[in-house]
């Protein structure tokens, strides 16, 4: 399975701030000591961009006329949120030419980012976009959001979109306080702070019967691994042979599916990468 990284990712940081480089290059030592192919990916255009967000949001990034306390001022941050953007876009893209998993390990995140507005550590919405790319040629896509934080700029964008159905299994109470119900072609699935695997491998059962039902040509996996029982920002309890469990659940629905790296903030987040990449290349498990 490919891999798609680029050690220019690591280049920025704000001291303190919890998503840090170190927390993809642990991920990245970890998945390269497993033998994983690693592909460079190239920037998104701004034309990429404006498929989900509006030019004056492009902007202010670009301009770094960026006031969120959450999602800093950085200089040539929106160098490196395009890379993030174009390494999705290449993740959907080989998914769908070449009918394979793929991964994209980079950072920033995105699905806290709305159409005009930026937030919680995203500047713009990597899924959102790829997924829009994807519908030039494909009629119906899924996104499933896997974080424990509620994708509300992902709601955003595609709310009211028939040929999208975004799906979501996110911890309430929890930042950004979104996601309470389902809306439209928005699927909802609030969890309780301390939700262990057995219950959230129910809810997900139940949600991925809801994607069968849509029978999508594609889905794209909001892959936030800060579900983990260890994370320092939420307060779910999965451990890691639950993402080993929850990847093999996905791949047994049989769509072609690309993931990107969203939330995951534990020094153990290569560790959960891995077992999900187990589970989602078919690797058997008891269950």
């Amino acid at each position: 399975m490919k891999i798609i990284f680029s050690q220019r990712c690591l280049e920025y940081e704000v001291l303190g701030h919890p998503e840090s480089p170190q927390r993809i290059r642990l991920a990245y030592n970890f998945l390269k000591e497993k033998g994983f192919e690693f592909i460079e990916p190239r920037p998104c255009s701004e034309e990429d961009i404006i498929l989900a967000h509006s030019r004056s949001l492009l902007e202010k990034v670009k301009n770094n006329q960026i006031f969120d306390p959450d999602t800093p001022n950085i200089l040539d941050i929106f160098k490196y949120a395009c890379l993030s953007v174009g390494s999705a876009i290449l993740a959907q893209e080989i998914c769908l030419t070449e009918n394979s998993k793929v991964l994209s390990l980079m950072r920033p995140p995105g699905h806290h980012a709305g159409y005009e507005q930026l937030g919680g550590f995203c500047y713009f919405n990597n899924i959102a976009i790829a997924i829009k790319k994807a519908l030039q040629k494909v009629n119906k896509a899924v996104i499933l959001d896997l974080d424990c934080h509620h994708g509300n700029g992902t709601q955003e964008i595609f709310l009211g979109n028939k040929n999208i159905l975004y799906v979501s299994l996110h911890q309430v109470p929890l930042y950004p306080g979104t996601g309470l119900r389902s809306e439209k072609n928005c699927l909802n699935y609030p969890l309780p702070p301390g939700t262990q695997e057995e219950e959230y491998l129910k809810t997900l059962r139940q949600a991925l019967e809801r994607i069968k039902e849509f029978k999508p040509e594609i889905i794209g996996i909001s892959l936030g691994l800060d579900t983990y029982e260890k994370d320092p920002l939420a307060n779910l309890k999965l451990k890691f042979s639950s993402y080993h469990k929850i990847g093999f659940l996905i791949n047994r629905l049989e769509i072609p599916s690309f993931a990107v790296l969203e939330g995951g903030y534990s020094a153990d987040l290569g560790r959960c990468i891995y077992e999900f990449i187990l589970g989602w290349e078919d690797k058997k498990v008891d269950f």
